[in-house]
């Protein structure tokens, strides 16, 4: 080695990179090592579309000219534990949007999701990224039972919510009574709607035709569609012998005090409407109730019921029981 660093070995070093210059063709290069096998370059990104039970996963991939395949994995932690089927990126070397949607997702979750991609030279995981289904919204079902009520009697509110975050919510009844001029205003305590979103508020009386909402506590307010609650003046029915075969007086009390309205009294038919075989005028009894009666010529025995009709405002119409004459 000590030879080459002489002056006559350097000299013999210079005419053989010459004479190996002149071998070589005009242009000609020495050849480079192939490059190596890279894996794809992975970018979980791109604004997801997202439903209440869905969501399409967006990202990039450079395959870097091996054959590649993708796939999401996604899961309501950083742990995943789902993914979708694997899908092919193909071999190009330039960067490629792809896509895959998600479906059997719960509403109003929160789950995590990236891009996963392999090809020969090996797998490239995306960034992890968090997203947020939409929430169902709340929507109410409600009656009122029985309706209409009997002036004086109890009746329940209830129904069911839907949506997310329906169980366990706190909701209040809110009503709006006769002439309907003082707005909607929150009546007893609230309650909790059941798992399933039910619940049932229970009015011991009512007295004037109302309106009545369910309505959520907090915010945002959500209220139900109004039930617009009759109340039936309340009727009540006897019967007494006049010592006239075929002749019965019929009498008896409305309440609240309805005065000069007019009282049917009305034969039951099975499978057809009530037949009217008299009538009366209501005359005031007290400053509370009305009374009727009249003296009706039975023509044929059966049930019998008499109905005040009224003509609107704070009741409506009601009828008494039936009462069996032979």
């Amino acid at each position: 080695m000590s030879a080459i660093c002489s002056s006559r070995g350097l000299g013999l070093v210079s005419a053989l990179l010459a004479s190996a210059a002149l071998a070589l063709p005009c242009g000609s290069q020495a050849a480079s090592p192939p490059p190596s096998p890279r894996v794809p370059s992975v970018h979980t990104g791109g604004l997801p579309t997202v439903s209440t039970v869905s969501a399409t996963l967006k990202g990039t991939i450079n395959p870097h000219g091996l054959e590649t395949v993708y796939a999401f994995q996604f899961g309501t932690t950083a742990g995943y534990g789902a993914q979708t089927a694997p899908v092919s990126a193909g071999s190009g070397t330039a960067e490629i949007k792809v896509s895959q949607t998600i479906s059997g997702l719960q509403p109003g979750t929160t789950y995590h999701f990236r891009l996963v991609a392999t090809n020969p030279a090996g797998t490239a995981n995306g960034q992890d990224v968090a997203l947020t289904t939409k929430k169902i919204p709340l929507t109410f079902q409600v009656a009122g039972t029985p309706n209409p009520v009997v002036f004086g009697s109890g009746f329940s509110v209830g129904g069911i919510l839907s949506g997310t975050g329906a169980a366990g919510r706190q909701i209040v009844l809110q009503t709006n009574p006769y002439p309907y001029l003082g707005g909607f205003k929150a009546i007893g305590s609230p309650e909790v709607t059941d798992p399933g979103g039910r619940f049932s508020f229970f009015v011991e009386s009512l007295s004037v035709n109302s309106l009545f909402r369910v309505a959520t506590v907090g915010s945002p307010t959500v209220n139900s569609l109004v039930v617009a609650q009759r109340v039936a003046v309340r009727v009540n029915l006897h019967l007494h012998s006049t010592g006239r075969h075929g002749f019965v007086r019929m009498y008896g009390t409305v309440a609240p005090a309805e005065v000069g309205v007019p009282v049917g009294f009305q034969l039951m038919r099975t499978g057809h409407r009530p037949l009217t075989v008299a009538g009366t005028i209501t005359k005031r009894a007290s400053a509370s109730g009305a009374r009727f009666s009249r003296v009706v010529r039975i023509r044929r025995g059966g049930l019998y019921r008499a109905y005040v009709q009224v003509a609107g405002g704070k009741q409506v119409s009601g009828y008494s029981r039936s009462l069996l004459i032979r």
